[in-house]
This record gives structure tokens, C-alpha cells and sequence, in this order.
């Protein structure tokens, strides 16, 4: 059975950061890209962030660029979402995913295995 257990969400003041973790078990993601999505109250999920199996040539939404890395540690089975300068627009259910394929994808359909989700809230 492959779980992927997200930590790390929390209650946070605007400007602040947060680092998000996915711990990946049952399968090994070392050869798979991972991803991060999210999803506020009202709204459809989103994308957010995603890396190839290598960490090579992350992508993020515009909406995180420069604020937000991803990254992931393959020996650990476990990816990273560090999130600094956080607004209020950022809260969310955040979302890790896996994949079948080694290349990253910003669509949710390029992941077969997804989390439970965190809560992250940004206050103003």
C-alpha cells in the first residue's frame, strides 16, 4: 500500500514561512516525479509546484514563484515544500502527489497517488 503522509501545516501571520514535508512509504519515489497541489475553500485544487525525480529543473505556479521551493530528498523518500513570505491568498488544504513518470507535470492527472492533505492558513 503506498501512503504519502504530508506534516508541517499550521496556522501562520502573513509575511511568515512554513516548510511542508511529504514522507512517501510503499513505494519507492526515487525514479518518480512528485508534486504539490492545493485547494481553498470554494475552489477548484491547484497546482503549486513540481520536480522531476532527479530535483532538476523545478516548476511552480506563477502564483508561488519566488516564494515558494520545492524540493526533495530521494535517499529519505520525502519531499519538501519550503513556503516563505506567505499571504492570505495561500490558504489552503496543500496536497503532496506522486507519480508514475519520471518528468514532472503541472496537471493533477499526471499523479496516481496523492495525500491526506495539510491545512495551511495564512492570517492578514
Amino acid at each position: 500500500q503506498v501512503l504519502l503522509v504530508e506534516s508541517g501545516g499550521g496556522l501562520v501571520q502573513a509575511g511568515g514561512s512554513l516548510r511542508l514535508s511529504c514522507a512517501a512509504s510503499g513505494r519507492t519515489f526515487s525514479s518518480y516525479a512528485m508534486g504539490w497541489f492545493r485547494q481553498a475553500p470554494g475552489k477548484e485544487r491547484e497546482f503549486v509546484a513540481a520536480i522531476n525525480w532527479s530535483g532538476i529543473s523545478p516548476v511552480y505556479a506563477d502564483s508561488v514563484k519566488g516564494r515558494f521551493t520545492i524540493s526533495r530528498d530521494n535517499a529519505k523518500n520525502t519531499m519538501f515544500l519550503q513556503m516563505n513570505s506567505l499571504k492570505p491568498e495561500d490558504t489552503a488544504v496543500y496536497y503532496c502527489a506522486g507519480s508514475i513518470h519520471g518528468y514532472r507535470s503541472q496537471s493533477a492527472s499526471g499523479y496516481a497517488y496523492w495525500g491526506q492533505g495539510t491545512q495551511v492558513t495564512v492570517s492578514s
